[in-house]
């Protein structure tokens, strides 16, 4: 895929997923489906920060995401959906900027997953942005979709129409 055209895609699941951050209810961020699954609140942080893995990805050739010295910290949940849509804003405007500024033969250069030192695989970095970051979101949007819907808070439109704003 070409640097516009992943620009392009980008963008459309960007705004998608800014819309569902939009409807998170602020009053149910520590509600979970499930024992085993995220709070509303973790997997809405989630996906509000999946767009800031775009600029380590295309600035280096490897990630480890369990590196031996131990992972980073887990970033605090945020607390309100202006608060999810801020992040996601800015999350964004690095991401775009990380596409913006590469080339095809940047998207075209190797990638490498290692967990704990050893390699995963290896996939060109415009892969990478569009299976990691990109169809991730798409992931995580359908995921907040059903816990909306578990919520009775209505569904935003991403590809169509919903059950909750089908003239739309």
């Amino acid at each position: 895929m070409s640097v516009r055209h992943t620009l392009a895609a980008f963008d459309q699941i960007a705004a998608g997923s800014r819309t569902l951050l939009e409807a998170v209810p602020d009053d149910h961020l520590d509600w979970r489906p499930h024992d085993r699954s995220w709070t509303l609140g973790e997997l809405a942080t989630h996906l509000a920060n999946l767009p800031n893995w775009t600029v380590a990805t295309l600035s280096m050739s490897e990630f480890d995401i369990s590196p031996a010295e131990g992972a980073p910290p887990p970033m605090p949940a945020l607390g309100s959906a202006a608060e999810l849509t801020t992040a996601l804003d800015q999350a964004t405007a690095a991401a775009r900027g990380a596409i913006e500024s590469c080339s095809e033969e940047d998207l075209a250069g190797p990638w490498t997953m290692l967990v704990a030192g050893e390699p995963r695989f290896t996939l060109p970095k415009g892969v990478v942005v569009r299976t990691f970051i990109m169809d991730h979101m798409i992931h995580h949007r359908a995921q907040l979709g059903v816990y909306l819907r578990m919520l009775d808070v209505p569904v935003p439109q991403q590809f169509g129409p919903t059950a909750d704003f089908p003239d739309m």
